[in-house]
Parts: structure tokens; C-alpha cells; sequence
């Protein structure tokens, strides 16, 4: 991990500001989705990016009463299901 050299603190609610300059660098917009993950004694924040719930997959996933499918898994759901 590289480190930018960047301290905040956190508030009384938990919160950190990530500074602009990072998220310009990293592309991240207002409001945009993050996850949190534990890695060790590190916490790592990611751009959440939704996956298929079979196969991980992140290419064209939609979402089917609240679960995140993927084509591929979709057509073989409905393969599976036909017959």
C-alpha cells in the first residue's frame, strides 16, 4: 500500500473526509458507494462495484429482486428452470 502523506481525524460520529485530491485521483464522485473492507490492522475502502451473486462477475450485472445477476448466470438460471 502506498501511503500519500494525508491525516485526518475522526469526528464524533466516525466519519473521515477524504480529501479532494484523492478523490479526483481516484475518480470518486459525491454520493458514490464505497466498500469497507479489514485487512489485518488495515482498513481498506473500495469503489463498490456490483457483482453477480453466482459468479463474481462485474460485466453488465442487472439486478433481479434485489439480487445482482450477470447474462451469463442469468441464461443458465433460465436454462436450469426450463428444464
Amino acid at each position: 500500500m502506498k501511503s500519500t502523506g494525508i491525516v485526518r481525524k475522526v469526528d464524533e460520529l466516525g466519519r473521515i473526509v477524504l480529501p479532494i485530491e484523492l478523490r479526483r485521483t481516484l475518480d470518486i464522485e459525491e454520493k458514490e458507494a464505497l466498500e469497507i473492507y479489514v485487512d489485518g490492522a488495515s482498513i481498506v475502502l473500495k469503489k463498490y462495484r456490483p457483482s453477480c451473486i453466482f459468479c463474481d462477475s462485474v460485466k453488465n450485472v442487472v439486478v433481479f429482486k434485489g439480487k445482482n445477476i450477470c447474462p451469463k448466470c442469468l441464461k443458465e438460471l433460465k436454462k436450469e428452470l426450463d428444464s
